[in-house]
């Protein structure tokens, strides 16, 4: 697996956005879906990777800087081709990584409470994620789980 910073701008990726996009919106009320779209992707703030293997995108995974010391990770996706195996742990493991490269001390995210996120709460909980309250700009939302990271 090859995991490299990624400009958005290819047409693999766009795709895979695209249905990570799609996939929130069936599983989550519009209000509730905090997953960013290319041009959000596109901030300075924001490090964007993704995963290849053989010349075949596998998935994408993104650090969002929130201060100095907290990041946030955005946008985990597995392509639906390659799922379970092993691609969002290594994606995980590459953003954490990162994280404490920076110098940050606390890595957070927010996933959705419904079924369909548990396979993501749990891989989050075997890295050491635990839950907690809303962060940064987010507010309590039964659909939204937050969790944390103390690095």
């Amino acid at each position: 697996m090859n995991i490299k910073i990624d400009d958005l701008t290819g047409p693999e990726i766009a795709a895979l956005i695209g249905e990570h996009l799609q996939n929130m919106a069936q599983h989550s009320p519009p209000e509730s879906i905090h997953a960013l779209n290319l041009d959000r992707l596109r901030k300075p703030e924001i490090t964007f990777w993704s995963a290849w293997e053989e010349g075949e995108l596998i998935g994408c995974g993104a650090l969002k800087e929130l201060d100095a010391l907290h990041g946030e990770v955005k946008s985990m996706r597995t392509a639906s081709a390659h799922l379970r195996k092993g691609v969002a742990g290594r994606m995980l493991q590459h953003v954490i990584e990162e994280a404490k490269r920076r110098g940050y001390r606390r890595l957070s995210l927010e996933t959705g409470s419904m079924a369909a996120f548990e396979p993501a709460r749990r891989l989050y909980a075997s890295f050491g994620f635990h839950e907690c309250g809303p962060f940064a700009n987010y507010v309590l939302d039964e659909n939204s789980v937050f969790m944390t990271k103390e690095l």
